[in-house]
């Protein structure tokens, strides 16, 4: 039978991780969207500190299809997923987050169309239980982004979802340490399928998103497929530098007609100062942000360090003692 791999990365998700597998698992059992499949349920744990391992590891001992590669620390939840992805062995993986947001029973839906020749089936959110100011960030976002990037993104798409074995094999090709899936699938030019769904709210656990990671998302995304913020700087710096000419003229002008009765006084001076000094500091962070994402790139770091593995073949994991002799 046909073997599909589910990968989940997970972090502090002790009371999540139990129902997930539940729910995967009556995908495939008889009478289920996916019974006539085999699956592996690899998870991936990047540092917790709760109990997701010791549960995990209760799983797998009794059910050897459920694999499980605890991470050193926590590398983040961009390169955990990948290096899953990476060791997965079936035809199709599928990836999907361990708080539930991401329904199992859209597993019927992507295989469905993997089945009819579609070699990636996404799952996006167009609605969600989130507050209504994320929702209005994330709307303005996407809507920025698109009209930015080099490539048609792919809005509401968080990565999960299902991709043909040749598909991951094209992307690790790639060497892409740090990936943004919402451009790469785009730009990767491979026809895809859709499956709307709308995200539920969690309803265990609280969520590890946070300012910094979105921003590290925003960022990966504009850094990673397109050109226009640097061309925009090229430009303010132009039209800024012919404002300055144009004001210094007229001023020159003023004070030549009107001598004894025209001062120039310090606060333009000083608003002056304090506009163009934050207009350098922000188009250098900006610049600041492509060459982070160049350094990235070329660090050639591994996506994770593993500390342990569960019903897995050997792979690469933390050196051990040597032990060898004193003296």
């Amino acid at each position: 039978m046909t073997l599909i791999s589910i990968v989940t990365s997970c972090l502090n998700e002790a009371d999540n991780v139990v129902e997930l597998h539940q729910r995967i698992k009556a995908q495939f059992e008889p009478g289920g969207p996916a019974a006539d499949f085999e699956f592996e349920h690899i998870y991936l744990d990047n540092g917790s500190t709760d109990n997701t391992v010791a549960r995990v590891k209760t799983l797998a001992a009794a059910d050897a299809r459920v694999k499980l590669i605890v991470n050193a620390r926590n590398f983040g939840h961009v390169r955990s997923p990948l290096h899953g992805m990476y060791q997965a062995s079936g035809q199709a993986i599928i990836t999907m987050a361990s708080d539930l947001q991401d329904p199992p029973e859209l597993i019927g839906q992507f295989i469905a169309h993997w089945r009819a020749g579609e070699l990636i089936a996404l799952g996006v959110k167009p609605r969600s239980r989130e507050t209504w100011a994320m929702a209005v960030v994330r709307r303005f976002y996407y809507r920025a982004l698109g009209r930015m990037a080099d490539v048609p993104l792919i809005a509401n798409f968080t990565g999960f979802g299902l991709y043909d074995r040749s598909v991951v094999d094209m992307i690790r090709g790639l060497g892409d340490p740090y990936p943004y899936f919402r451009g790469l699938i785009a730009e990767l030019g491979i026809r895809y399928a859709t499956v709307e769904f709308e995200q539920p709210a969690r309803m265990r656990g609280i969520t590890k998103n946070n300012f910094y990671t979105l921003y590290d998302l925003a960022m990966l995304g504009l850094t990673s497929h397109s050109k226009l913020p640097l061309r925009l700087a090229t430009l303010a710096g132009f039209a800024l530098s012919a404002l300055s000419l144009l004001v210094s003229l007229a001023y020159l002008a003023a004070k030549l007609m009107f001598w004894q009765h025209f001062s120039v006084g310090t606060a333009p001076i000083i608003i002056g100062l304090f506009f163009f000094g934050a207009v350098q500091l922000f188009f250098i962070g900006l610049v600041g942000e492509y060459v982070a994402a160049i350094h990235t790139q070329i660090s050639k770091r591994p996506l994770v360090v593993e500390r342990e593995r569960v019903n897995l073949p050997p792979g690469d994991a933390l050196p051990r003692h040597s032990g060898r002799p004193q003296g």
